[in-house]
């Protein structure tokens, strides 16, 4: 995905740099432009650092940047056209009020204005500013006008604003920005009408009331597969042991232990199309756990371990016709043979294998990749970030549920 990230002058700029690398987690190439005003409160020559390329500022020279290093990468001509037709998605954030009235208005008095004008690609707006001027009756039919035009508008949140006034005007979380990009670029509607029911993060189980058993799971791949389903048209439950995301507009359910995320996966099953069970739930626990504190008394501690429930089997034996269940094997050694005995076991319609021995990919980190095994084939899902691979993973998701229908006709 190439995004052409805009920024406008305000307070909060420096906010775009965080917005650049967390487009980059997610496998964008990102192309930063600055107005004049933009360089008055960040230096291009930090956006061109974090993003590999020199940064563009001007509308008669816009591939050099004074600032910026020469041995930058030069992606482009000249031509401001060339660079409007290179994205696939335009987003701005921040947006002053000023280039909202400029974009509203079709003005081109610059270069980012100007490449608004000129691309066909979507167009994603995040506001930052006063309250009063984002309540401006100017302001309000400025957007009214750009929305009527199918601009992807990220309206600021409510909060303490760096005037001190306190209101609405503070730019959206970098998260939700990410994800309206995410939307905006990726037209693709394959999962629209499909409810699918999300497991995310790790399990605890409770040792004693300070401790508990668990693993090293963040629960990234589980949010990626959310974002990446709801930017696919899918409506997505997300049960999950990392705490709520902002950026997800979905219903979340927290959950802590294996037998909490049991009760929730099998009450909200019956309503489900499809089941993805990414999180990494923990196999044993505490029979019985401590209701005070353990105090340390001896050199050794001998803890008394069961089963936690199996969730995957449970849920594919009480599933409803038609109901699609995906889980995942995070193995460390024959991943492609404990999936396929795990897919034959649980008796699920697909396994997503990973190999996750090593640091660079799978549990805790930002990359994954392995094999997505069915009952008659199996993918390659190459090293990528989690949301790439997500997307490979909603992609055969949408083939099996086509290969389903064309058989029942």
């Amino acid at each position: 995905m190439k995004v052409l990230l805009g920024v406008c002058g305000g307070i909060a700029a420096y906010k775009a740099a965080e917005l650049l690398r967390e487009l980059q987690r997610q496998g964008a190439e990102v192309q930063v432009v600055l107005t004049q005003g933009a360089e008055k409160f960040i230096t291009p020559l930090t956006f061109a650092a974090l993003s590999g390329r020199q940064v563009l500022t001007s509308l008669w020279n816009p591939a050099v940047s004074d600032s910026a290093s020469a041995e930058m990468p030069q992606p482009f001509g000249i031509e401001h056209i060339d660079i409007a037709q290179w994205a696939d998605v335009l987003v701005i954030a921040p947006a002053t009020a000023h280039m909202l009235a400029k974009l509203a208005h079709g003005m081109a008095d610059d270069l980012l204005s100007t490449i608004a004008l000129a691309t066909t690609a979507p167009i994603v707006v995040a506001p930052a500013m006063n309250v009063n001027m984002w309540h401006n009756a100017a302001t309000q039919a400025n957007l009214k006008t750009l929305r009527s035009r199918g601009v992807h508008l990220v309206e600021p949140a409510s909060g303490e604003l760096a005037c001190g006034m306190v209101g609405e005007g503070r730019l959206a979380e970098i998260g939700e920005i990410a994800s309206a990009i995410l939307h905006a670029a990726n037209p693709i509607r394959d999962l629209a009408g499909e409810r699918i029911l999300i497991t995310a993060g790790g399990t605890r189980e409770a040792v004693d009331p300070v401790r508990y058993l668990g693993n090293r799971s963040s629960g990234k791949m589980g949010i990626a597969l959310a974002e990446a389903a709801l930017a696919r048209g899918a409506e997505v439950t997300l049960i999950t042991t990392t705490g709520r995301v902002s950026s997800l507009r979905c219903k979340q359910i927290q959950v802590e232990s294996a037998e909490q995320m049991r009760t929730a996966v099998l009450h909200h099953l019956p309503q489900a199309t499809t089941l993805i069970m990414a999180a990494a739930v923990a196999d044993y626990r505490v029979a019985t756990p401590s209701e005070q504190k353990i105090k340390k008394s001896s050199e050794h501690l001998t803890l008394e371990l069961e089963r936690t429930p199996d969730i995957l089997s449970e849920a594919a034996r009480l599933r409803l016709p038609g109901t699609l269940i995906i889980g995942f094997a995070a193995e460390t050694r024959h991943v492609s043979e404990e999936g396929r005995r795990k897919l034959r076991e649980k008796d699920v319609d697909a396994i997503v294998a990973n190999d996750v021995s090593g640091t660079e990919s799978g549990i805790g980190a930002d990359l994954n990749g392995g094999t997505m095994l069915f009952a008659d084939r199996e993918v390659t899902l190459p090293l990528s970030t989690k949301r790439k691979m997500a997307e490979s993973i909603l992609h055969e998701l949408a083939t099996l549920r086509v290969d389903r229908l064309q058989r029942i006709s």
